[in-house]
Parts: structure tokens; sequence; C-alpha cells
């Protein structure tokens, strides 16, 4: 049976959230009004070393990767809020906390790469990957359900949550390692949230598991094929004379790349943070943990 529109949204300030129950109780969760753990305007950017960093390849193209999609979070905010109108709550959150903490993360790693790779032209290849991924971010590619929307984004952010957690186990460079170790505990808070919230609309209008499932499925797949792509062709595009020694073709530090994150790359934790959207009893998560481990693996880091 399908489940009845969410349209008609009942308030949710009628039953009080509570983000802090999440999959993992890493970091500290930060809930709506509370103060920011951490500014980009803190860190001192000159501390780094960049004679420890700069001949790092591999983790040059995934952070400025990774300051591309996060710099441009506010194209995607401004359709979840609107799609989450009815749900003030939700729609505060995302826009008052979600959408700045993404882009403080952006604004860092960006800080970052210029520092540790003054010759890279960060702005122009930043522009340029906006141009091919803002089409991309429309209102048509979020799921019309809003409770599954919200299972979906608790895919996002495992992805995110795993991935920078494998960045920071690949840091050797001390300011960098600290900058990692914020982002990777937003991001676990935001999963935090988007959990809470599915929870309590999936109660309010019950969504089938089988339906959560392939929402989650298929989000997993869309992991590896959009964003990251897009952000390490306009890497490639712009690094001009940089790393002469290094890769000789797209193809051949695109394959580098993703081998390195899929060999560090907690499945385990992702695994059980996917799988928190369904609410399976224990011992059937038990049964498919370790083959979803594998698939997990695959998809993300391959």
């Amino acid at each position: 049976m399908s489940s009845p529109s969410l349209n008609a949204a009942p308030p949710l300030a009628d039953r009080h959230l509570s983000p802090n129950t999440g999959p993992t109780d890493s970091g500290t969760s930060q809930t709506p009004g509370r103060a920011a753990r951490w500014s980009v305007d803190e860190m001192d950017w000159s501390s780094i070393n960049r004679h420890q960093i700069a001949g790092q390849e591999e983790l040059f193209y995934l952070l400025v990767s990774a300051s591309f999609i996060e710099s441009g979070s506010d194209l995607y905010t401004t359709n979840l809020s609107a799609h989450y109108a009815d749900y003030p709550e939700v729609a505060a959150w995302l826009q008052a906390h979600w959408e700045h903490e993404e882009l403080q993360h952006g604004r860092a790693f960006e800080l970052y790469v210029k520092a540790a790779w003054p010759e890279f032209p960060w702005q122009p290849a930043f522009e340029s990957f906006i141009a091919e991924y803002g089409p991309l971010c429309t209102v048509e590619e979020l799921e019309p359900n809003r409770a599954l929307e919200l299972a979906a984004r608790c895919v996002v952010e495992m992805g995110t949550t795993t991935y920078y957690q494998t960045l920071r186990s690949l840091s050797t460079e001390p300011l960098l390692t600290e900058v990692l170790g914020h982002v990777r505990t937003d991001e676990v808070n935001h999963y935090k949230h988007f959990l809470a919230y599915f929870k309590l609309l999936n109660s309010q209008y019950p969504v089938g598991r089988a339906r959560v499932a392939r929402v989650l499925y298929q989000r997993l797949l869309e992991l590896r094929e959009s964003d990251s792509d897009v952000a390490l062709r306009h890497v490639w595009a712009h690094k001009g004379g940089m790393f002469p020694d290094g890769a000789k073709s797209f193809e051949e530090i695109s394959q580098r790349v993703y081998q390195l994150v899929s060999s560090r790359l907690p499945a385990d934790q992702a695994v059980r943070m996917l799988l928190k959207p369904l609410m399976l009893p224990r011992r059937v998560e038990s049964w498919i943990e370790r083959p979803l481990e594998r698939l997990a693996r695959r998809v993300i880091g391959s």
C-alpha cells in the first residue's frame, strides 16, 4: 500500500527531535541554536607545512574536489529548503545550520588548497566546475516523498562522513588532520539530524521498508557517478604544470584516487549508517552487514 502524501504536514514542533541518538558517539552533536564548535577564521593557515604536503598528488585532487563540491552547497540547499517548506523546523535547520556548515567546509578546503598549493588557479577552476555542476542541482533530483528524501540524505551524509574519515587517516599534516576532524564531526551531526527527521516523518506517514531500501540503494549507486567525477575533471583540466612526474592522464589519476579511498574506507561504519533508516531487527542486520560492506567499499571507493 502506498504511503499518504506528506504535503499536508503536521507541525514538527509537536514532538521534540533528538538528533543526538545517532549511529555513532564520535564527535559532539550540535543542535539548532547552539554556537558553532569551530570556525574557519580560527585556523592558522600560515602554519601549514608545505614541504610535507606539496608532493602528495592524490590528496591534492581529493581536497580540491572536496573544496569545489562543498563550496557549491548553496545550490542544492535552496532546493532542499523549498522541498521542506511545509516543515518549518526542517527548512530552518537546513538554512541556518546545514548550509552554513557545508559552506564553511568548502571555505576551509579552499583556504587550505590555496596555502598548500598556491600555484593552482582555484577560482577559475571552481567557476568552470560550477558551470557544469550547477545545472545538475535541480528539484527534480529530489525524492517527491519527503520522508524518502530524508532517508536518501542519510546515504549522502554517510558517504561524506566516511570519505572525510578516510582523508583524515591519510593526512600527515597537522592542520589538515585538525580540519578534517572538524568536518567529519559536522557530517556525523548532519547524518543524525536527517535520520531523526526521517524517523519523525516516517512515524507520522509510514513508508514501507522496501521503498526505503530501494531509495537507499539508488542513492548509494549515485554517489560514485556524480559530484566527485565532475569535480575531478575540472581539477585535472586546470592543474597546468603541477606534478610533472605524476599521472599522465585523467583516467590514471581518477583510478589512483578512487583505489586509495577504497583501500582505507571504513566500510563497516558505512554499512551501519546505511542500515539505520531501515530500522531492522539486530539479528537481520548481522546477517547482511558483511555483504553490504563489500558493496559499500566497491560503490563508494571504486
